[in-house]
């Protein structure tokens, strides 16, 4: 048997630390049990099942890991997520919302879209899959109401402009956004260390 440990965040409520094998991970509180997502590693402890969140799958796993200071998603708020791909982020930002959040994700991807709703839409309810194009954040002004946060995770070399319209139109004010900058989005030419 395998010995688990299973706290809190320090900063960030609903993501927590899962300590086995002598290693720390990040994990969120599974809303769908007995259900992964993208293959990911579910643990239980003390009757509550957590997914393991990979930050080689995830930027914000990632961010959170490097020591990322405020996480823009809360429990019970509504998230617009551009560029949902097939919702390995995704799943984990709805863990973090839970029931009385709500997600829009929005997908330019036909494939990716399918995927999303394959594997996160149709056992969440708090995940709304929106096949569109964030460049045009008016295509989906009748499915997205006003929003506690905008995550962007678009690969595109217009990404913060595409980025800065969607909060204009939908983020609250005093909102919060982060958006995932990809540098060989910007110039392929550069090393993303430059």
């Amino acid at each position: 048997m395998v010995e688990v440990e299973v706290h809190e965040h320090d900063i960030f409520p609903n993501v927590f630390l899962v300590k086995t094998r002598g290693q720390e991970k990040l994990a969120t509180r599974n809303m769908v049990p007995g259900t992964s997502v993208y293959g990911e590693e579910l643990v239980q402890y003390n009757d509550i099942e957590y997914r393991i969140w990979d930050p080689y799958r995830s930027k914000l796993a990632a961010a959170i890991k490097k020591g990322l200071h405020e996480l823009p998603i809360k429990q019970g708020e509504r998230i617009l997520y551009l560029g949902a791909a097939s919702g390995t982020t995704v799943s984990h930002v709805s863990d973090i919302t839970g029931n009385t959040g709500q997600v829009y994700a929005v997908e330019f991807s036909q494939r990716s879209m399918r995927d999303l709703i394959e594997k996160v839409c149709r056992n969440r309810s708090n995940v709304r899959p929106i096949l569109a194009d964030a460049r045009v954040p008016a295509g989906y002004r009748l499915l997205v109401s006003i929003v506690d946060s905008v995550y962007s995770d678009v690969a595109q070399p217009n990404q913060a402009n595409l980025f800065s319209e969607n909060a204009d139109v939908y983020l609250k004010e005093k909102g919060r956004a982060i958006i995932v900058i990809k540098s060989r989005s910007i110039d392929v030419t550069q090393r993303p260390t430059d």
